[in-house]
């Protein structure tokens, strides 16, 4: 009895035993998969204020959605990898990179020498003009007409570094604030006369926003438009800047640029 006994309890050690190892075996050949096909995933940051560049359509949901979105997944895309999208203050988004908490930054920023003390940049991908926002009925028209006015600027933002470009022609009061629509919004509560903000997402509030008017500063031939932010002696600068200079070859970079700033379908 004691035979039959161990016999049967063997059985069912070595049943047990198969059963895992077949398990095991299974959870292998799974795990070896997601990793063959995983790509590393860069932290990207910007500050989804900036409608077209990066923005939320609350209307369509809470993803941040634009041009520089695009942009960056397209690239992550060429390069083998993929991209988490973060947003932050603008004037958060180099100390960021100086901290290491983040890989990259797209958000419409201007390689400033200032900037480029502290990180990397890739080749311009895109440049715009200034534009001067103010209400309609209090519209002001030139540079001349902002002697004396309270001007608000994006903080961090190059718009800040034009606005003290511009007071050294008129005297101006110069406001800085976290965001664009905070600056719409002082803007329209009348604690500020104008506002200084890029060509193209000033457009955009414009037409949604029949109070506002505005005229553009045209940009110096030599100005610098937007680039790729990254860590200082990143390896990814290289592999990106490759890589947008093979979209700008074949027309994707025009694609997208057609696709959100307008132009032929």
């Amino acid at each position: 009895m004691k035979k039959l006994s161990l016999f049967i309890i063997s059985l069912l050690v070595v049943g047990l035993l198969a059963a895992c190892g077949t398990s095991t075996d299974e959870g292998n050949e799974s795990t070896t998969g997601s990793e063959s096909e995983d790509k590393k995933v860069l932290k990207m940051a910007t500050s989804a204020d900036y409608p077209p560049f990066e923005y939320i359509d609350t209307a369509k949901g809470s993803d941040i959605i634009g041009f520089d979105i695009d942009l960056a997944n397209a690239l992550a895309e060429k390069t083998g990898y993929e991209i988490e999208v973060q947003d932050m203050d603008f004037n958060s988004l180099i100390p960021a990179l100086q901290a290491k908490q983040i890989d990259i930054v797209l958000s419409g920023m201007t390689p400033t020498p200032e900037r480029e003390e502290n990180v990397d940049f890739s080749d311009i991908y895109y440049t715009a003009n200034h534009m001067i926002v103010s209400l309609k009925d209090k519209e002001i028209k030139s540079i001349e007409e902002l002697e004396g006015k309270t001007i608000g600027v994006q903080l961090g933002s190059i718009q800040e570094e034009k606005a003290t470009e511009i007071s050294e022609q008129v005297d101006l009061k110069i406001e800085n604030r976290n965001k664009i629509s905070d600056l719409i919004q002082e803007l329209k509560s009348g604690r500020i006369d104008a506002a200084i903000i890029e060509d193209l997402v000033a457009n955009g509030y414009i037409e949604k926003d029949k109070d506002l008017a505005g005229f553009t500063l045209n940009a110096p031939e030599d100005e610098a438009g937007s680039a790729i932010a990254f860590q200082k002696d990143s390896k990814y600068t290289k592999e990106f800047n490759d890589a947008l200079n093979e979209m700008k070859e074949n027309g994707e970079l025009e694609e997208l640029v057609s696709k959100w700033f307008g132009g032929e379908e």
